[in-house]
């Protein structure tokens, strides 16, 4: 084969295997990422390179054996171009304790990565890069004293950690963590902080920082993590996907704190308690509600063929839940936070830890929009999930390349079974199966709920109106409520005083479902996935 063809070959399957042919011969995970990077990047390398490859298993291996090889002697001329003087007192109090000299100087270069940076730069331009201290301070545009301060000081930290290190024998794995349950509410898309999010060392900080803020020294110290990559998560949390919003923000003391309500368990039991204790009421309310406004929400102008109470109620019950916690959020505006300013940003998140005992609560909202598609110059497709509906879709969905749910807006009006290609026949099957389309006959037609017009709001005009009728009970949830975010919420997050409130009202629409269902006014789906949840509104 070409080498230009060695690109197929490099899956993660490889890459895996990559990493612990790395792992084997390193002294750990991350300097088995730094040698697995270089064998890839010399994998690709070849890649754009001229010639043919006989036996593509056996160079690839030979690729990796030769990058190993170099990355081998690069270490051994690193650890022989520093001499017992140019280290200093260092060097000498550390060899005096040890006989076996390499081992020493490991543990030498391990702790100069436990500094801070400030003090781990000054190390290095010092004793690696050889640079006098006057040119040291010129290039960080301080003085010679306080460059030759930090290296006292991590002079005095390296002594230490050398001393330590035998005697503490630290574990390099860490904990299991409990598992963080975190919601979002706004338009994700670029403005998510978990997307950055994703690796076991970002949940390690969040969890450090979970109590009181701490410096990024403080946080190396507890994970017993180096602190280039202690640092380099902190900046990339910080930052967030968009730049301004992350899951911790460094504190003007220097020390970083979450940037998120994140409650521990006996938190977010102690809020679900104030809600808790006046959800019968709600669940009076809400069928006594539905009762009233049962014509009214029959009465849509829906356009698909079939409509029923059942899938409506089904659209509906979140905003039920949501009018009243909208209402609780506006008296904590009105009459418990009116000198603090709410948080305004495209995106928020906010959430609890649950260490498996808590049962999941809430019912999420995605919303996709398509132009030009099908026909309609613009389409919005909302999906309503929660524990007991699956979810059809996320934020994201590209409408364009999903072929059930085209399938759904050409069926509308009805789509006859004989002008699907064979290819659509199997996604027509799916798509019935999972209640995006019933069989009629020879044709098919939506099922789950299509309104025309522009605003995707408009269907749920009459459940917004719940939370007025509930205002009595809104106001004693809002005054216990108030009175938990004083007493739990850091002073820098007051300004998301309604993200609290809204991990108080994730136990609302599950309760307003039960009682729907033994009222017998909703059926739930089949294993949890059907037309029950989802709308759809189109404008031609």
């Amino acid at each position: 084969m070409k080498k230009q063809n060695l690109l197929k070959a490099i899956d993660q399957e490889l890459l895996d295997k990559l990493f612990g042919f790395c792992y084997v011969r390193t002294r750990d995970s991350y300097e088995a990422q730094e040698l697995c990077s270089d064998i890839a990047l010399a994998l690709v390398e070849a890649a754009h390179s001229e010639g043919e490859i006989q036996d593509l298993y056996g160079f690839i291996w030979r690729v990796a054996r030769n990058v190993y090889a170099d990355f081998s002697e690069k270490k051994r001329r690193n650890s022989d171009r520093y001499s017992y003087e140019e280290l200093g007192d260092v060097a000498e109090e550390a060899f005096a304790e040890e006989n076996d000299d390499a081992e020493s100087l490991q543990q030498i270069y391990r702790s100069i990565a436990f500094l801070t940076r400030a003090y781990r730069e000054v190390m290095i331009a010092y004793y690696l890069d050889g640079l006098p201290i006057a040119q040291i301070a010129r290039q960080q545009n301080t003085s010679e004293n306080a460059i030759r301060q930090r290296l006292f000081s991590a002079r005095q930290l390296i002594r230490n950690e050398v001393k330590n290190m035998e005697s503490t024998k630290k574990p390099l794995a860490l904990e299991k963590l409990p598992r963080f349950i975190i919601w979002g509410n706004g338009d994700p898309a670029g403005n998510d902080p978990r997307s950055v999010c994703t690796r076991k060392m970002s949940n390690h900080i969040l969890w450090a920082c979970l109590e009181k803020p701490k410096t990024a020294k403080e946080i190396s110290d507890e994970l017993y993590v180096p602190m280039p990559y202690v640092e380099d998560e902190l900046d990339i949390l910080a930052r967030g996907e968009n730049g301004t919003y992350g899951m911790v923000r460094k504190l003007e003391n220097g020390k970083y704190a979450l940037n998120f309500p994140l409650l521990s368990q006996q938190q977010i039991e102690s809020l679900w308690g104030i809600i808790s204790g006046k959800l019968p009421l709600i669940q009076e309310g809400a069928l006594r509600f539905v009762e009233a406004h049962k014509e009214e929400y029959l009465s849509f102008p829906y356009i698909n063929r079939k409509v029923d109470l059942n899938l409506i109620l089904w659209q509906q019950v979140k905003w039920l839940a949501a009018s009243f916690e909208w209402k609780v959020e506006e008296i904590l505006a009105e009459k418990h936070f009116c000198d603090i300013k709410k948080s305004d940003r495209p995106f928020s998140v906010f959430g609890y830890l649950n260490n498996g005992e808590l049962a999941q609560r809430g019912y999420g909202y995605d919303g996709i929009e398509a132009i030009n598609l099908c026909g309609y110059q613009a389409i919005h497709a909302g999906n309503i999930y929660g524990n007991r509906l699956r979810p059809h879709f996320h934020c994201g969905l590209d409408l364009a390349r999903d072929q059930k749910f085209q399938l759904a807006i050409r069926a509308i009006y009805g789509l006859p079974v004989g002008d699907l290609a064979e290819q659509q026949r199997e996604y027509a099957a799916k798509a019935v199966e999972e209640g995006y389309l019933f069989r009629e006959g020879d044709t098919l037609y939506t099922k789950f709920l299509v309104y025309e017009g522009t605003n995707h709001t408009q269907d749920r005009a009459v459940s917004f109106r719940f939370g007025d009728e509930m205002t009595a009970e809104a106001e004693q949830v809002a005054a216990e409520i108030a009175a938990f975010i004083r007493k739990n919420l850091p002073a820098h997050l007051l300004e998301d005083y309604w993200l609290v409130n809204e991990l108080a009202s994730l136990t609302v629409a599950d309760t307003l479902i039960d009682a729907l269902i033994e009222k017998g006014l909703m059926t739930p789906p089949e294993n949890g996935i059907g037309a029950e949840g989802v709308s759809m509104n189109v404008s031609k």
